[in-house]
C-alpha cells in the first residue's frame, strides 16, 4: 500500500449538527477534537509505507482507532464496528455519518507495521511532543516508575506438558508443510499420544510413570528431529520452521543422551527460567514469581509524571521477560527520558529499582535525585541489638576496622558480591575474637572471627546517610507521592485489561502496552479539559471518623 500524506479532515458539517444534537452533556471524543485537535498526523508514519501501490487508509486515523480501541477494550471487529456506528467515533475521526467504515483486517496490517518498522515508541514520543507545546508536561518536574506483572495469551503448562505440546505443535506444523513426508514414517501410536492437547488430567499417575511417558516424549521428539535434519527425502524448508527450532531448544533445556538413551534432565539441571521456553506457543513468555505470587508472561513498567497541579501523564513504556529484575530497567527508564527531553528532578521508584550505585549515579549522569527506600540491613546483628556494621569504626585511609569492643582488623582485601559490583573482605584476628567477652552479640561461628563485607567508601556514606533519612518524617512525607502510580496499574489492570496481553510475543505485548498507556493518557486530559480535579485517595467511612 502507498500513502499519501494529509491531515485528518475537518468535521464535517453534518457530523457536527447531529452530534452536538447528540451529546448535549459533551463527550469525551468530541472535547479532544474540539480543544486538542489531533495528536497525529500521517507524515508522522510515512517510512512505514511504500510509495506505490493502492491508497492506504490514513495511518492518523488508524492510531487514534486502536487508542480508543484500547480505551474501551474492545476487539478489532468490536473497533471497526464502532468506526461504522458511533456519531463520537465519527467526530474524532473527521468522518461523515454514511462512511462506511473498513475491514477489521486493517488494524492488525496497521500493527505489523508498526512493528516491523520499529514504530512502537513512536506514537507516545509523537504524543508526548504535542503535549510539551501544550505545556502538559515539561523537563525536571516529578515522575515517579512501578511494574506489575502481565499474564501470557497461552495456558500454563507443567513440565511434562510442556515437552508434550512443544512436539504436538511441532508436529502440527510440519502437517501443514509436508503432509506427504510426515505420513510416510509417523507410526500410530504418535496419533494416539500427540493427536490431541496434552493436558494433566490425561497424563499417567505416579513418579516414576510420569518419567517413562516424558522419556517416551524425548525419543519421540528425537526421532523428529534426526528426520528432519538427516532424511534425504525430508523437505529443506523443514530445517527452517520457528516450531523445529523451538522442539530443538527444548530437547536440549530438558533432555540429555544417557548411554545412547534419551534421559530426562534433573530438575536442578534444567536451565533456569529466563532462558528456557515454558508455551510453544509463546517462547517470548518466561516463567517467574514474586513473592506468594507465580505466573507465565512478562512485566510492564510505566513512568508517569506527578506534579503539583498539573495533568499526570504516562511518559515511558517497558515490557520487559519476566526475569529481567526492576533493579536493571531504573537507567534505561533515565536513558528513554534523556532521550525524550523529559528528564525529572526527581524520580520516585520502589524498593526494587533502587541500590546505592543508583542513588550515587542519577544526580551526576542525569541530574536526577532518585527517590526511592534502600533496603534495611537484614543481618541477624541488626535485627537482635547486636553489632551490626553501623557500629564498627572505619579508617579508610589506613584501610583498618575497629569493632566496638577496640580490637582493629586484621586484614582488607578488594573482592566482589554476588552481582559483581565491588567489595572489601575485613577480617579480625582469631585470638581477639576467640576470647572476646562479647562474641555471642558480634558472630555465631564457633571458632571462626568476625568477617564484614564492606562497599567502596562513597557507596558505603551514602547508603548509611539513605538508611538514616528514611526514617525521617520530612522524607517519608516526600516519599508518599510515589503512591500514586499503584493507582495508575490499578486503573489499566481494571479498567484497560493491562494484566494479561491479547498477542503472542514480547513486540506485541509491548505495542499494547503503549496503545494502553495513550488510552489512560487521553483520558486524563479530557478530565483535565474539563476542569475535574485529580483523584485522591479513597478513605472508607469508618476511617474518616479517626481523630486527626
Amino acid at each position: 500500500m502507498s500513502l499519501h500524506p494529509s491531515a485528518l479532515p475537518p468535521v464535517p458539517e453534518e457530523t457536527v449538527r447531529i452530534a452536538k444534537l447528540a451529546f448535549l452533556n459533551g463527550n469525551r471524543y468530541l472535547t479532544l477534537r474540539d480543544q486538542v485537535g489531533t495528536f497525529f498526523n500521517d507524515s508522522d508514519f510515512k517510512d512505514l509505507f511504500s510509495v506505490y501501490g493502492q491508497s492506504a487508509i490514513s495511518p492518523c486515523q488508524l492510531a487514534l482507532i486502536c487508542i480508543m480501541q484500547f480505551l474501551e477494550d474492545l476487539t478489532d471487529r468490536q473497533a471497526a464496528e464502532a468506526v461504522r456506528s458511533r456519531i463520537d467515533w465519527k467526530y474524532l475521526l473527521g468522518l461523515e455519518l454514511t462512511d462506511s467504515g473498513f475491514d477489521y483486517s486493517v488494524l492488525c496490517e496497521f500493527r505489523t507495521r508498526l512493528i516491523d518498522g520499529n514504530a512502537e515508541a513512536r506514537l507516545l514520543n509523537v504524543f508526548l511532543d504535542e503535549c510539551k507545546r501544550q505545556g502538559w508536561v515539561k523537563q525536571r518536574g516529578k515522575q515517579r516508575t512501578d511494574s506489575t506483572h502481565v499474564l501470557a495469551a497461552t495456558r500454563d503448562l507443567n513440565r511434562l506438558e510442556c515437552v508434550g505440546e512443544t512436539l504436538r505443535a511441532t508436529l502440527n506444523e510440519i502437517a501443514t508443510v509436508a503432509p506427504g513426508w510426515l505420513q510416510d514414517w509417523v507410526s500410530l501410536e504418535w496419533f494416539d499420544r500427540y493427536g490431541r492437547a496434552i493436558e494433566e488430567y490425561h497424563l499417567p499417575k505416579g513418579i516414576a510413570a510420569r518419567k517413562e511417558y516424558a522419556e517416551v516424549i524425548g525419543t519421540d521428539g528425537m526421532e523428529l528431529l534426526e528426520r528432519v535434519w538427516e532424511d534425504a527425502t525430508a523437505p529443506v524448508e523443514l530445517r527452517r520452521l520457528p516450531a523445529v527450532d523451538i522442539l530443538r531448544r527444548t530437547w536440549v533445556h530438558q533432555y540429555q543422551i544417557v548411554e545412547g538413551q534419551v534421559r530426562l534432565r534433573d530438575a536442578k539441571n534444567i536451565p533456569p527460567a529466563g532462558e528456557r521456553m515454558d508455551s510453544p506457543y509463546d517462547p517470548d513468555a518466561r516463567f517467574g514469581n514474586k513473592r506468594s505470587t507465580t505466573w507465565t508472561g512478562y512485566k510492564v513498567h510505566w513512568t508517569e509524571t506527578c506534579d503539583d497541579g498539573q495533568v499526570h501523564l504516562i511518559t515511558h513504556v517497558m515490557t520487559t521477560h519476566r526475569h529481567q529484575t526492576d533493579l536493571g530497567q531504573t537507567e534505561e527508564v533515565h536513558k528513554a527520558l534523556e532521550a525524550k527531553s523529559l528528564l525529572p528532578a526527581e524520580h520516585l521508584v520502589d524498593t526494587a529499582y533502587v541500590n546505592s550505585p543508583l542513588l550515587l549515579n542519577s544526580e551526576p549522569d542525569y541530574g536526577i535525585t532518585l527517590i526511592g527506600p534502600m533496603r534495611p540491613n537484614v543481618s541477624w546483628q541488626a535485627n537482635s541489638d547486636g553489632y551490626d556494621l553501623s557500629m564498627f569504626r572505619i579508617n579508610w585511609k589506613a584501610q583498618k576496622v575497629t569493632c566496638p569492643q577496640g580490637k582493629k582488623s586484621r586484614s582488607w582485601s578488594p573482592g566482589k558480591d554476588m552481582a559483581g559490583r565491588p567489595i572489601f573482605h575485613v577480617k579480625f584476628a582469631i585470638a581477639d575474637c576467640r576470647h572476646c567477652a562479647q562474641r555471642s552479640l558480634c558472630t555465631r561461628c564457633k571458632d571462626a572471627p568476625r568477617h564484614l563485607m564492606i562497599r567502596p567508601q562513597q557507596e558505603h556514606k551514602a547508603l548509611e546517610a539513605i538508611r538514616r533519612q528514611q526514617q525521617t518524617k520530612k522524607w517519608k512525607k516526600r516519599y508518599d507521592r510515589r503512591a500514586g502510580i499503584e493507582g495508575t496499574l490499578a486503573t489499566g489492570i481494571q479498567v484497560l485489561g493491562l494484566r494479561r496481553t491479547r498477542y503472542i510475543g514480547l513486540a506485541k505485548t509491548h505495542l499494547q502496552h503503549v496503545f494502553t498507556a495513550l488510552a489512560m493518557n487521553f483520558a486524563r486530559i479530557v478530565s483535565w479539559l474539563k476542569g475535574e480535579p485529580l483523584p485522591k485517595l479513597r478513605v472508607s467511612r469508618f476511617a474518616a471518623l479517626a481523630p486527626p
